[in-house]
């Protein structure tokens, strides 16, 4: 993953989803340099990396939570020199500052749970 990148994802939440989680990560280390996890249940989106087999603090602050049951959106990923800028539907979401400083190691974009994809780019 290189600075000025940019990764879209567009998808959908189905009626009963509960959660799913967008993990950029790093070769075999197993280091997660972004985790988003929307938690429809909870009405939050929350944010961590996962560094040397430990989870970092999480982050949840969100003006506001554009994943909903039986709705669909279009999630851009920008990664910038010192943080990703994360946008949903064309309005920004969080910022979230690099944890991983080599962060050109990601290599990988994992996307599970409660969620049907009908766009990647990367």
């Amino acid at each position: 993953l290189t600075a000025r990148r940019t990764i879209i994802i567009k998808g959908y939440v189905p009626p009963t989803g509960k959660s799913f989680a967008i993990n950029f990560k790093a070769g075999p280390s197993g280091d997660i340099a972004l985790h988003i996890n929307p938690r429809i249940s909870e009405g939050s989106v929350v944010r961590n990396s996962f560094l040397q087999g430990s989870w970092g603090s999480e982050e949840r602050h969100v003006p506001y939570n554009p994943f909903g049951p039986g709705q669909f959106f279009d999630l851009s990923i920008r990664c910038g020199l010192d943080r990703f800028k994360v946008y949903v539907n064309g309005q920004h979401l969080f910022d979230f500052s690099h944890r991983l400083s080599a962060f050109q190691t990601v290599d990988m974009v994992e996307i599970k749970g409660d969620v049907t994809l009908s766009y990647v780019q990367i």
